[in-house]
Order: structure tokens, then sequence, then C-alpha cells
């Protein structure tokens, strides 16, 4: 039996480990990882708290990493991809013993896109879980063209896709962020930008008199946000037990990321064609991905961490 290098989690800090290499099975590939991002996320998968937000069952340990970029090397049956395939991809259960920190991932096929034209694997592997939440976020809110989106946390690693993203659907973007990012995210696509500080709700009316349509609250503002939602808009949060209540007819969900092979290789074409920013706040080898975790908890972040392999 062959065995490779993983990060594992649950005990309150990341441990690199010595584990049994993973075999693909029919529907299936492995991916020999070259890069592989590291999320808020993670903080909790390695804390050990996952159980307390009722996501996963408590278990003696998880497997770190949503996001693995580099190449095909074994290729389970039933599966078109050809071995040597440059790829990206997310690696969304939560319960699996190894995922994505790991010398080698094994993801179904569905879960798999052709890595981006012209980008490292350490850029392609700030994509997936960021862009797929961005994406599916925006279906949630299910606007039209012209009309009007708050995005929170908009400097953000899933903020700023968000920008990009909705100004790429023709949405009109009010961006929340701090006061040094505005030069950032109206370069994103951003009509109108709101200061971190004010008071968000009459920040965002005063813009857009009525409140916006929806609002996607990647910095977890809850009232305030809701409270620069016009009555019956929709109000999209992505972390567990944070939404607040469904206030004057509005539409209140959270949205988790999925596997969608269809918005994965779109996203890798738009990265490819230059209209997604991947950004790199800095790299780490696997050896030190606890120094890795340990920036990560520090925050002021603008991009995503990325262990390489």
């Amino acid at each position: 039996m062959t065995t490779m290098r993983a990060l594992i989690g649950g005990s309150g800090s990341p441990e690199l480990i010595e584990a049994p290499t993973p075999q693909a099975g029919r529907g299936q590939v492995r991916i020999k990882v070259a890069a592989a991002g590291l999320n808020p996320f993670d903080l909790a998968v390695a804390s050990g708290s996952l159980s307390d937000y009722g996501v996963a069952r408590e278990l003696d340990s998880y497997g770190l990493g949503f996001d693995a970029a580099g190449a095909v090397d074994q290729v389970g049956e039933g599966v078109a991809i050809a071995p040597g395939q440059e790829v990206i991809a997310l690696v969304g259960r939560l319960e699996l013993p190894t995922k994505a920190q790991a010398d080698h991932v094994v993801v179904d096929a569905s879960a798999v896109a052709p890595a981006p034209a012209g980008l490292s694997p350490v850029e392609a592997a700030t994509l997936p879980l960021n862009t797929l939440t961005a994406w599916q976020a925006l279906d949630r809110a299910n606007l039209s063209q012209g009309r009007t989106v708050l995005v929170t946390g908009a400097a953000g690693a899933v903020g700023g896709f968000a920008v990009e993203l909705a100004a790429a659907r023709g949405l009109r973007v009010v961006a929340a962020a701090g006061g040094d990012d505005e030069e950032l995210v109206r370069g994103f696509g951003a009509e109108w930008f709101v200061p971190r500080g004010e008071d968000l709700g009459e920040a965002v009316r005063k813009r857009v008199p009525g409140g916006v349509d929806a609002v996607i609250d990647a910095a977890v503002t809850g009232l305030a946000g809701l409270n620069a939602l016009r009555d019956g808009g929709t109000f999209v949060t992505l972390t567990a037990g944070v939404a607040p209540v469904a206030l004057r007819g509005t539409d209140v969900a959270t949205v988790f990321f999925r596997e969608e092979p269809f918005q994965l290789a779109e996203i890798a074409r738009l990265a490819g064609l230059g209209r997604l920013t991947a950004r790199v706040a800095g790299t780490y080898p696997l050896e030190q991905a606890g120094d890795a975790y340990a920036r990560l908890a520090k925050g002021g972040l603008r991009g995503r961490l990325v262990l390489t392999l």
C-alpha cells in the first residue's frame, strides 16, 4: 500500500500525517495535487467545530481542503477525462478522511473542470469554492438584468467574485468593504461603494432609494444588511446559523457551495479570459501548513492563501 502526505483537522489545528493514497473508483478521478486553496471554512474544520453547526457528525478527524489544482493521474471506470489533464476541483464533502490538502485527492468527475488557460496552479487553486459560492448565491437571488444587489465583504475572496459575476450578469452592484478598498471593488464592477463603518442600511438607501433587490452577505452583517434590502427582496447568507429573521416579507436563504460541472467549467473559462480575478495572498509549502492556518486566522487578507505540494 502506498502512502501520501495529508492534512487532517478536528483537534484544534491542522496535523500533517501519512495516509493511504486513495484510489479512483467508478465515476471518479484522482488528482496529483499541485496547489490547494486555504479558506476560512478550513479553520472551522481544523478546530473541530463542524458538529456544533450541525453540518457534520462529530468525528475524530476530518480531511482538510476544498480547492485543488493539479493533474489527473488516475481515472475510474466510466470517466472520459484523460490522465494528464490539468484540472481544478471542488472537494465538497465534509466527512472525508483526506481531501484537497494532500498529495493526492479523489473526487467525482462532476467536481472537476479543465484548468483555466494561462493561470498557474497556485492561481487556479483560489477559484472553486469561492467562485461557486458566489455564483450559486447569485442564482438564489434570481435577479434579472438591471436589478440591484448589495455585496458585503466585497473586497474578500467570495465577495470580490460575487461583484465580478454580478456585473457580468448585468446587475447594478453596491459594494460594501473597507474604506481603502473602493478602487479595488469598483474595478470589479461595482457601481456604488459603501465604506465599512457607515450605517449600512441608510448608506445603501441613499444610493438606491427604497433599498436593493437582493443582498449577498459575505461579511455576515445580518440585520444591518437586511436593513438595506427592499420589502420583499432576497437576502442570501453564506454562513450556517447566522441568517436574520425574514422581516418585511423578505426571502432569507442560506447558500452552501455544491459541485456543479457546468458552472465550474464556465468559471474556469471566464478566469482564463481575465474576467475573474484570481488573487493569491501568499503561498506556503504543505509542511508549513500550521503557519498558513495561523496567518489565515489573523484575518485582513485580500485573496487566498495557497498551499503548494
